[in-house]
């Protein structure tokens, strides 16, 4: 109210010494085109400080009165707006108050659709209330949820002061991070128009210190906006997208470590050039028209059988055990033996021997389509 009444007084000073300059000696000032007064106005001096008494008649007087009140009653709206501006803002914060997740719904039923979630520490905006119900917004999430499971007024400012995090963000296209407040410090980094970092604290003399990585950095208060932020909910159809791609990532995890474990080494096995001519003509004989990788599954077939304890523990004794290798047993596998074997066969074949392998531990290959395993060109392996 002392404010209040000292602002009428000063109005009400403004608005006599305005009639007196309008009215005084018969002369009207027009202040915001001429400036210049002439000899027969009076001056503001005279006005405050006069040296000679004007007469002053009750109408002006009344004037200035109500000139002074329509100003004040003005300000005072403007005041009181911004006031019920604060008061509204606030009263329309809504905080979640679950421990781990609450749902948000289509309408105010148990039964409809979900459109979103709040989860513990989320807040949002008040939209409107009915029956215990209350429609908020909370990011892009906007739905109904039970005033049971949502805090309210000061609770819901309590809350949000204390989960809520004061951002710095750069309304330029770098902005410097400095080690101290000061234009010529060392710079810790960049962050480009939009970017944001934590703000600390606004030390008031145009630089605002902030947490730039876990470090203490400073920015000029010129060059950034500052916002309070807590966090909001998410959609349906945000969390079906997140977990769409958070499983294509887990099958593509999967499927690069299933690969790795196909072509993880197992062991290099001693053999004479015998051997090794012997398991190249093999090869030849069962993956002469397959790729590289093809012809090098072949050879770990062989090696892992001969390791497996569960057959001949040499490379001849695997190749020619009965029933097992066609070209072997019909006599092919000699006669390539004896002629020439193309390079790549060799290569796969010393590769085999060091213990590589493009099929895991598989002791078992064919024509592809006649079982289920790995397939690598025409054959399949398990």
């Amino acid at each position: 109210m002392k404010k209040a009444g000292t602002l009428m007084q000063g109005v009400l000073a403004f608005a006599m010494a305005i009639i007196l300059l309008g009215t005084s000696n018969g002369t009207t000032v027009q202040a915001r085109t001429s400036n210049v007064l002439n000899s027969n106005d009076v001056g503001v001096g005279n006005l405050l400080n006069p040296t000679e008494v004007a007469e002053i008649s009750d109408e002006e007087v009344a004037k200035a009165h109500t000139f002074a009140q329509d100003i004040n009653d003005e300000a005072d709206d403007v005041a009181d707006d911004e006031e019920e501006d604060e008061e509204e803002d606030s009263s329309k914060l809504v905080m979640a108050n679950v421990s781990q997740v609450m749902n948000i719904r289509i309408a105010p039923d148990d039964n409809a659709e979900k459109v979103g979630v709040l989860y513990k520490d989320c807040g949002g905006k008040i939209i409107e209330q009915q029956d215990g119900w209350t429609k908020l917004q909370s990011g892009d999430v906007v739905g109904w949820a039970k005033d049971d499971y949502l805090l309210f007024d000061e609770e819901a400012e309590e809350l949000a002061q204390e989960v809520g995090v004061q951002l710095v963000t750069s309304n330029c296209e770098a902005l410097r991070i400095r080690a101290e407040a000061d234009e010529d410090a060392d710079v810790l980094g960049v962050i480009t128009n939009d970017g944001f970092v934590d703000m600390v604290e606004d030390l008031g003399n145009g630089w605002i210190q902030v947490d730039y990585n876990d470090e203490t950095g400073y920015v000029q208060a010129d060059y950034v906006d500052t916002d309070f932020r807590i966090d909001e909910g998410e959609t349906i159809a945000a969390i079906e997208a997140r977990e769409a791609e958070e499983a294509k990532r887990k099958a593509e995890e999967a499927e690069k470590a299933a690969k790795a474990k196909l072509t993880e080494n197992r062991g290099a096995v001693a053999a004479g050039a015998d051997e090794a001519r012997l398991l190249a003509a093999l090869i030849y004989c069962e993956a002469g028209n397959q790729s590289y990788e093809g012809k090098v599954a072949v050879g770990a077939v062989v090696m892992n059988r001969v390791k497996s304890g569960a057959y001949a523990g040499t490379i001849p004794g695997v190749i020619y055990a009965s029933g097992q290798f066609t070209p072997a047993l019909n006599g092919t596998v000699d006669r390539v033996y004896a002629g020439n074997i193309p390079d790549s066969c060799i290569q796969a074949a010393n590769a085999a021997l060091a213990g590589e392998t493009t099929c895991g531990g598989a002791t078992h290959f064919r024509r592809a389509g006649g079982h289920d395993g790995q397939v690598i060109g025409a054959h399949v392996f398990w």
